[in-house]
């Protein structure tokens, strides 16, 4: 019997009690829902029974990142300075769908500080070893999104995604995450790093399992799109900087996943966008979009040195507030263009492929240097933030053959999200049969 195929409670219970053994050195989870889990599970198996299922994600469990907000409790994002916040009056709007739709709320997962840095490392909890191997890094800033899906203490994890937060997980775990659109998905009670940049998204073992997640945080009917043929589809392969110090085997792998594409019929051809890709560094030079925009949510205690907050979250973001709000508008102007500018640039292809991460996870012992940190969060970032500065939708998929996972990531114009998962689903049958 699979697993999909046993009792909601059943799977429910596998996986509290592989918690339950580890109670005392917890790593992927913050807090545990076990009793209305366990209710919701009931509820699941009792209209599965009676023919009454709510549809595809009926009866899944979710874990959810520690930003959404849960009614009756403060909304900690990571933070033990929110502790003594005022407790949510109502669940945030993506959990009240997933509930909605039947879904299974486990638990709320670990995340780094107010989702600032991309490492995954939180000083405020120990830590949180990659779900493949428990020495290396697992990405930020969804850091137990990542782990939970890969180690199966949930099926399908929600992170939020402001420069790649819920694909670096997804790619250095080994697993699908899936970056919607800006604002298709909605932000109430989600706390916010970046209102221009933040989207919500799910972490999951399959494409199709995304897709049901995100069709339900988006208020749209529940389906796993039908899959769109890779035959004639034209694929921008972004040469140039976003190739940069690529490890060797990341290289290879994608290298696979384009040769693919052609056998499959897919139109592959080199394009740039290095040149769009300056202009939006020239841009944000004052400070990036979610360092401003960050620092103005922050701004009441960021001078408080007294204040127990990792500081690498709290000097980046000090810094920024020293940008005036006439810098601020200008650069969000010319950002606007540049959009466009990409848009353009786009309408060429049906998608953009490109590494996740030009690099696997790390070691967390090699991220104790502070000058490899940066060099790591720097790398990590780079290719994944393109797609929420110029607008874009992005999804990163696990590249077979690997030790140590890394993702290939699709990335199409804004709107495009259900279009760019149905293409996504082609490229993972083509990996599981041609690679």
């Amino acid at each position: 019997m699979s697993s999909q195929q046993m009792l909601a409670r059943e799977r429910l219970e596998n996986i509290l009690a592989r918690l339950s053994k580890r109670a005392n050195d917890e790593r992927a989870f913050v807090k545990l829902y076990a009793d209305t889990a366990r209710n919701e599970a009931d509820a699941a198996d009792r209209r599965a029974k009676d023919g009454n299922t709510l549809g595809p994600l009926d009866g899944r469990i979710v874990s959810i990142k520690d930003l959404f907000d849960i009614a009756g409790e403060p909304t900690l994002a990571g933070s033990v300075i929110r502790k003594t916040a005022a407790p949510a009056s109502r669940d945030a709007e993506v959990v009240e769908r997933l509930r909605n739709a039947g879904a299974i709320i486990i638990g709320k997962t670990l995340m780094t500080e107010f989702a600032f840095t991309a490492v995954g490392l939180n000083p405020h909890y120990p830590d949180a070893g990659n779900g493949v191997d428990a020495e290396r890094i697992a990405g930020g800033s969804s850091t137990g999104a990542g782990i939970s899906v890969a180690e199966g203490t949930s099926e399908i994890a929600i992170g939020s995604d402001t420069g790649g937060s819920v694909r670096i997980p997804a790619a250095l775990n080994g697993v699908v995450g899936f970056k919607p659109t800006a604002r298709r998905v909605p932000l109430r009670g989600a706390f916010p790093l970046s209102p221009s940049l933040d989207s919500i998204g799910p972490l999951a073992r399959s494409v199709s399992d995304c897709a049901i997640a995100d069709a339900a945080m988006a208020g749209e009917a529940i389906k796993i799109p039908d899959p769109i043929s890779l035959s004639g589809l034209r694929i921008g392969v972004p040469v140039g900087s976003l190739f940069a110090s690529t490890e060797g085997p990341i290289a290879r792998a994608f290298d696979r996943n384009i040769e693919a594409f052609r056998r499959a019929g897919a139109v592959v051809a080199d394009c740039s966008i290095d040149d769009l890709i300056e202009a939006m560094a020239e841009a944000t030079s004052i400070g990036s979009i979610a360092g401003i925009e960050g620092s103005r949510i922050h701004a009441e205690w960021l001078h408080d040195e007294t204040l127990d907050v990792d500081q690498r979250v709290r000097r980046p973001l000090l810094r920024r507030l020293q940008v005036t709000e006439s810098e601020y508008i200008g650069a969000m102007r010319r950002r606007q263009e540049l959009v466009r500018q990409m848009d353009e640039r786009m309408a060429e292809y049906d998608l953009l492929a490109l590494p996740t991460t030009p690099i696997a996870a790390p070691s967390i012992a090699s991220v104790a240097s502070d000058d490899f940190y940066k060099q790591t969060e720097a790398l990590l970032l780079r290719n994944t933030q393109i797609a929420n500065q110029f607008d874009l939708t992005a999804v990163s998929l696990p590249m077979p053959g690997l030790s140590i996972p890394a993702g290939l990531m699709l990335a199409a114009q804004h709107g495009a999200d259900r279009r760019l998962l149905a293409m996504a689903l082609s490229v993972e049958q083509l990996q599981s049969k041609a690679m």
